[in-house]
């Protein structure tokens, strides 16, 4: 089976982000001030620009205790949201999500320190140019737009530093529970089922098949985020809420390997049409701190509107199936 995602090339995928954001419709409450989160413990990776150094300011305004999971910027990116913010309670720890040995030395520290979080945002998202292997021989951009996600969560459940019952017999005592957001892309609509056979293999291709596998990759992402809110959930009853979003067309610097005319071409539309960072973070901002979604999972938030996802996505087979692979790749590591 032949896996693809949504878009042909670049082009297409930047104008179908362009109409969409003229087209957006919000159907959630804008935030207020008094959603706070001060007192609580907050994880983001790819914290050090973009939409990640953007909700950590927003983040840190609203009181927050931050652990910005970053592979460079270190300290400088901290120190400069201490300044803009007055919120002194940022930590930097590095991790590199292309390397999965990297994922297991920062969730050790994590585990090691005893440090306990109510909310996790997995943030960070590579488009290479072309397909590079990680130090285990894998794609890159399957292990950090996915596999590391996985084996992150996994971690941070089964060693408690995420409070749950279901993974580490540790349940969060009161409310609010835990939450788990996880940033990821409209563009997962559309892409084709989930290729179990080919899941992991590493295969060649350059930049138009790098825009096609990430929006497959964000269907593979939003299946596994589908698959955890279930496991995480007896009956009725939530242990910690998993959330996703797609904050929308995004001026950022993840067209940064893009070839130099490719490159100059999205930095315009990125520059005249897209939102800033700052204007894209709300939607993570209110899956943080939002009191009305206490209780909930799975919520789905396409900028600000609530919406259901691709249908795939909701598969309880697939959903099933992707775990046990996952868990295959890595013990095969």
């Amino acid at each position: 089976m032949t896996t693809h995602g949504r878009f042909r090339n670049p082009v297409e995928a930047v104008l179908v982000g362009v109409l969409e954001f003229i087209r957006r419709k919000n159907n959630i409450r804008p935030l207020l001030e008094s959603d706070r989160l001060d007192g609580r413990n907050c994880l983001i990776t790819g914290a050090s620009s973009g939409v990640g150094y953007a909700l950590a300011v927003q983040l840190a305004r609203r009181g927050a205790r931050l652990f910005l999971a970053c592979r460079s910027g270190i300290p400088q990116v901290g120190e400069q949201i201490t300044a803009l913010t007055g919120n002194d309670q940022i930590e930097m720890l590095h991790v590199d999500l292309a390397d999965l040995n990297s994922v297991h030395q920062l969730c050790d520290t994590l585990r090691d320190r005893g440090i306990r979080l109510d909310v996790v945002h997995c943030n960070a998202g590579v488009t290479p140019p072309r397909a590079r292997r990680t130090p285990q021989g894998l794609d890159e951009m399957f292990v950090v737009n996915y596999l590391a996600t996985f084996l992150l969560l996994n971690r941070l459940l089964y060693d408690g530093v995420i409070p749950n019952e279901r993974f580490a017999g540790r349940p969060n005592i009161g409310v609010p529970r835990p939450r788990i957001i996880i940033t990821s892309s409209d563009s997962h609509r559309n892409a084709s089922a989930i290729d179990f056979d080919e899941l992991g293999v590493f295969r060649d291709y350059g930049v138009r098949g790098s825009i096609n596998n990430y929006s497959y990759f964000k269907l593979v992402l939003n299946t596994f985020a589908t698959e955890l809110s279930r496991r995480l959930k007896t009956g009725d009853q939530v242990d910690v809420s998993v959330h996703t979003v797609c904050p929308g067309p995004v001026n950022s610097n993840i067209i940064r390997d893009a070839p130099p005319i490719l490159r100059s071409f999205m930095r315009f539309i990125f520059t005249f049409f897209f939102q800033t960072p700052a204007k894209a973070a709300p939607p993570l901002v209110y899956l943080a701190c939002a009191p009305e979604v206490e209780g909930e999972t799975n919520v789905y938030l396409h900028m600000m509107a609530r919406k259901r996802m691709d249908e795939k996505v909701y598969d309880e087979e697939a959903g099933n199936r992707l775990w046990k692979k996952s868990e295959e790749i890595i013990k095969g590591l």
